[in-house]
């Protein structure tokens, strides 16, 4: 799946992926208006508000980016409605040739462990009959409980050519206060990066990258060169971008070559464009999806400019 990842970024020369965290907060009051109405103020009316949302995202983004990344806590939200619309908001970027990072960011052992890997990029079986539930590409997992806790994922990866992302290094402000303590004369997160190394080396592409990757934040791009030299194998997710502080001249130290090595993921700055005056004064209330395009033709050409 990595390589497939790459391919994509190379045929649109475009190393960024939409974050799709909605909040009832950015959909636009026609779509909210049309949902109430049909279900009430509801678990399920947010729920189809999202999806609704979701959809016209997509439809102006696919012929730009190479992925999505669905944050599912923003889903599981609505509950089980939530849910529902997680999994046909995967499923509907599948359908337009996008590669799907499932953001979940699990962390368990044993059963549970087993359990997430076989329903997000694994098969549930059901008395000798399986299914493929939630249908991600790649997914996000905490790899802090150790090698136990990553193994049945890795074990579904080799099966069925899936792919994860580990924590790292994070974008968030007190990630440091464990990421960045020291021991051995070495912070935490270098000692993650090269776990997450060794866990990929039986799985490394064509491209020379491994399934498994590491989500590093764009908040530190001193850190990150440290672990890209480090990791040379690893392909990286970069949250961060925009919003809370990363910005395109950050971007360097994160990929290898051109613009292979990661691939940067920019949430409110696109799928919220419509909320800020830069676009909005361009696009009526209906037209919120071409602000989102346009926010993601500026990123593209931010960091591609950055690149070169």
């Amino acid at each position: 799946m990595i390589d497939v990842l790459i391919s994509k970024i190379k045929e649109k020369q475009n190393p960024s992926v939409v974050g799709l965290d909605p909040k009832l907060s950015f959909v636009p009051g026609f779509i909210k208006e049309e949902m109430f109405e049909r279900y009430g103020k509801t678990p399920k009316a947010a729920a189809e508000c999202f999806y609704a949302f979701n959809q016209a995202i997509i439809d102006a983004t696919a012929d730009i980016v190479p992925a999505v990344k669905p944050q599912i806590a923003m889903y599981e939200l609505y509950g089980a409605d939530g849910i529902e619309s997680y999994i046909k908001t995967v499923a509907y970027a599948k359908e337009k040739g996008l590669v799907v990072i499932g953001d979940i960011k699990r962390g368990d052992i044993a059963s549970t462990a087993e359990a997430y890997s076989d329903t997000h990029i694994g098969r549930v079986d059901i008395d000798g009959q399986t299914y493929e539930i939630f249908k991600e590409d790649f997914i996000t997992l905490n790899p802090y409980l150790g090698t136990d806790s990553v193994q049945p994922f890795i074990k579904n990866c080799r099966l069925y050519g899936k792919g994860l992302f580990m924590l790292v290094k994070t974008s968030n402000p007190s990630g440091s206060e464990i990421q960045d303590i020291e021991s051995e004369g070495k912070p935490i997160y270098e000692i993650v990066a090269k776990l997450v190394e060794k866990w990929g080396l039986n799985l490394i592409g064509e491209s020379g990258y491994s399934q498994i990757g590491a989500v590093v934040g764009a908040t530190y791009p001193q850190q990150a060169k440290k672990i890209r030299n480090l990791v040379p194998n690893t392909f990286f997710l970069v949250p961060g971008y925009g919003a809370q502080g990363g910005t395109a001249q950050d971007m360097k130290n994160y990929f290898s070559e051109g613009i292979t090595g990661a691939i940067i993921n920019s949430s409110r700055g696109i799928i919220a464009a419509h909320q800020s005056a830069k676009y909005a004064e361009r696009y009526t209330q209906e037209e919120f999806a071409l602000c989102a395009r346009q926010a993601a033709i500026d990123m593209k050409d931010e960091i591609l400019n950055a690149l070169s």
